[in-house]
């Protein structure tokens, strides 16, 4: 229970992210800064989290056919998102790409749709760190206690960038709350049904999450900063993104 419970605290860094960020976001400048923030975070976690454990579980646990269960999984995940790209509150894709000073209401949607985009994929990658954090605080209490504080690190950032992009209140709330309880939810699932999740199993999900971030990344992140006139917020932001990360994995 009480490793539980750990699960459920690093649920609490979201919410401390997302009433940092709730305070700050009239501010353009932080607007501008989360993105790039945003954009560092991701890329962290894609190339030095999720592509190496996945490759592990994977590629070294099937051997043969573990690559190409890989590469699959990860273009259904971004697959999905493209599906889901056209069923979430849009943004008007020719403004953004085709228009340097696209106006404040296009702007904001498209920060919306971002932030939609990427509740979904936390929530897959939450509850798998949630599942990881579980066993391992099972068999090693002190070494949970650090990987609990370096998630809970990671996910400041993360809460940030969920409550800085969800421009409706309501629906900020609603999405910052089911953040903080996707860690536990994989700590209860570990609790109960332990022997039947396999590396295979979780492999696959992380792959599929590898395909929602690098779509969120390229697609939605990614021209956000290539059109933000404040090139220097962007790169600070980006900057604090990266170095966060790479803080809290080497803490963990």
């Amino acid at each position: 229970m009480i490793c539980l419970l750990l699960t459920l605290l690093v649920g609490l860094f979201i919410l401390i992210g997302t009433t940092l960020g709730n305070y700050l976001k009239e501010n353009k400048k932080f607007i501008n800064i989360s993105i790039g923030l945003a954009f560092g975070v991701m890329i962290v976690l894609i190339l030095f989290d999720i592509i190496p454990e996945a490759y592990e579980l994977l590629v070294e646990g099937i051997k043969n056919i573990g690559l190409i269960v890989l590469l699959i999984s990860t273009l259904i995940g971004f697959l999905v998102l493209v599906l889901l790209d056209s069923f979430i509150p849009h943004h008007d894709h020719e403004s953004l790409h085709h228009h340097k000073h696209h106006s404040d209401k296009c702007h904001n949607e498209h920060l919306e749709h971002v932030g939609i985009l990427a509740t979904i994929a936390i929530v897959i990658h939450n509850i798998i760190e949630g599942m990881t954090l579980y066993v391992t605080a099972t068999q090693d209490f002190k070494a949970g206690i650090l990987l609990c504080l370096a998630i809970g690190l990671h996910n400041v950032p993360l809460g940030i960038v969920i409550s800085t992009t969800l421009q409706k209140r309501k629906e900020m709330i609603i999405d910052s709350l089911i953040l903080a309880i996707s860690t536990f939810i994989g700590g209860l699932i570990m609790f109960f049904i332990s022997n039947f999740v396999t590396d295979i199993l979780v492999g696959i999900l992380l792959s599929i999450t590898l395909g929602m971030m690098t779509y969120i990344t390229v697609a939605e992140l990614l021209p956000q900063i290539i059109y933000n006139k404040d090139k220097k917020d962007s790169l600070l932001g980006i900057s604090l993104g990266v170095l966060l990360l790479l803080f809290s994995m080497l803490l963990g």
